[in-house]
């Protein structure tokens, strides 16, 4: 049941309720108009033959019937007789129906004859001047029922019917009080799927428990876009004021080290400070690139570019780096592969995915280079038998500053995959990565190809 959508819930709900409804109606209404019937077909009987008399009389020596006494008006047959004879004067009963049925005045009986139960009345009138008449009034009470039975199989067909229109019904209802539930959903869909917290969902003016939620979460967008703002701006002018200080320690460090009158030890102190200045320093430029690409300020360069070609560059550059590892990189590049990108872009999407490989490999391992046509895309693929990544681990590795395991690199800044994230997604791209803990690491990007007759 909390697998059905809350639509189908109501529905079925309403629809239970409404039958169960329709139900007891119906079994109160059959009960109710079965006893109903019979006691109708009685008064009938009761009145057709008291008013009988209307239509006998006795003049001139002898007696005279109205012919309204041979009609079946409400299926009641009337049968005149002299009291103590069953010798019919007048009238009519039905074929099959005993002539010798005794009477008894004033009583209704339930007479059966054949597979035909009748309701039977007999009465007793005088008539001045000549012998008392009895008046037989017969009515069948199977055809009665008959005609109930038909109203009762009429509401059975119907019956499906009526729950089809009470289901249809209920999902209208259903549909339209849950629509600005629908509107609510997809907003949010869309906040999460383009991650744009400009979106809201604006129901309009109402005052019900769902406009109350829709508002309160526009307004509850409100003060988080304006809190990510902050944070946005506040990295990126901490960034852009921390850029001097750190432009002014690395200039001084790279003179110490270039002027030759330091000796070892501090040398090498020197040069301590120098590459950690120097891995802050990447970590501010990859932060400002970050924050104004969030602002939407960092507009590419885009031109043909020969992306064979620069794998190729990043192959041969890394495979020195990767060697001092004691980790092989092959390299499996298609020639002539074009792509519109950025170039330098391009460039840090292989140096991070490379420095990420060889950062958490392992000695005498192995990294693959792809870059392959797949239809009208170009996949690239970096590929390693390194450490792998935990399964736990993968949803968060695209966040900023987050590090699987920062013992493995403490000059990492954790930035690297998030800058990765989004030059794929920059150029309307799509990465994925496969990762088997202690088996090893690839990461797949696809990119929309440039035709041939495009490339130059």
């Amino acid at each position: 049941m909390r697998k059905m959508s809350l639509k189908t819930r109501l529905v079925l709900l309403h629809t239970g309720l409404m039958v169960l409804v329709m139900c007891v109606m119906f079994s109160l209404l059959f009960s109710i108009s079965s006893n109903e019937i019979l006691s109708n077909v009685q008064n009938t009987l009761e009145e057709r033959v008291s008013k009988s008399m209307e239509d006998i009389e006795y003049e001139n020596s002898r007696l005279e019937f109205d012919s309204d006494l041979m009609e079946l008006d409400s299926g009641v047959y009337l049968s005149v007789y002299e009291e103590g004879s069953t010798e019919l004067l007048y009238g009519k009963i039905p074929y099959g129906f005993s002539y010798d049925l005794p009477f008894e005045n004033g009583r209704i009986r339930t007479i059966s004859s054949g597979a035909t139960d009748y309701y039977v009345l007999d009465m007793t009138f005088p008539i001045e001047n000549y012998h008392p008449l009895v008046v037989r009034g017969i009515v069948s009470i199977t055809d009665a029922e008959r005609d109930f039975r038909y109203t009762v199989y009429l509401a059975l067909i119907l019956f499906p019917v009526l729950i089809l229109l009470t289901a249809v019904c209920g999902y209208l209802l259903s549909r339209r009080a849950l629509l600005p539930v629908s509107q609510i959903t997809k907003t949010v869909q869309k906040i999460q799927k383009e991650r744009d917290l400009s979106k809201r969902i604006r129901l309009g003016s109402g005052s019900d428990e769902i406009y109350t939620m829709a508002k309160t979460f526009d307004e509850l967008l409100d003060t988080i876009e304006a809190g990510v703002k902050r944070e946005k701006q506040f990295t990126s002018d901490v960034a852009h004021e921390l850029r001097t200080p750190i432009s002014v320690v690395l200039m001084q460090c790279e003179e110490l080290l270039n002027g030759g009158h330091l000796d070892e030890e501090r040398y090498k102190e020197v040069e301590v400070i120098y590459r950690k200045v120097k891995s802050m320093s990447d970590m501010i430029s990859q932060l400002l690139l970050l924050s104004r690409a969030d602002q939407g300020r960092e507009k590419l360069n885009l031109e043909a570019l020969d992306f064979s070609e620069l794998g190729q560059m990043a192959a041969d550059e890394w495979k020195d780096i990767a060697a001092e590892a004691e980790i092989s990189l092959e390299a499996d590049i298609e020639k002539g592969l074009y792509l519109m990108a950025d170039q330098t872009l391009m460039i840090r999407l292989w140096s991070n995915l490379l420095q990420n490989a060889i950062c958490y490999g392992k000695k005498g391992g192995h990294i693959w280079i792809s870059l392959q046509k797949a239809g009208e895309n170009i996949k690239m693929s970096v590929k390693d038998d390194g450490i792998g990544i935990p399964p736990d681990a993968l949803p968060h590795i695209w966040e900023r500053f987050y590090q699987v395991d920062p013992s493995r690199n403490s000059e990492s800044s954790g930035l690297g995959l998030s800058m990765v994230k989004w030059i794929v997604e920059a150029h309307h791209g799509q990465i994925s990565v496969e990762s088997e803990l202690g088996q090893g690491t690839e990461f797949i990007c696809v990119f929309p190809a440039l035709p041939q007759g495009n490339s130059r």
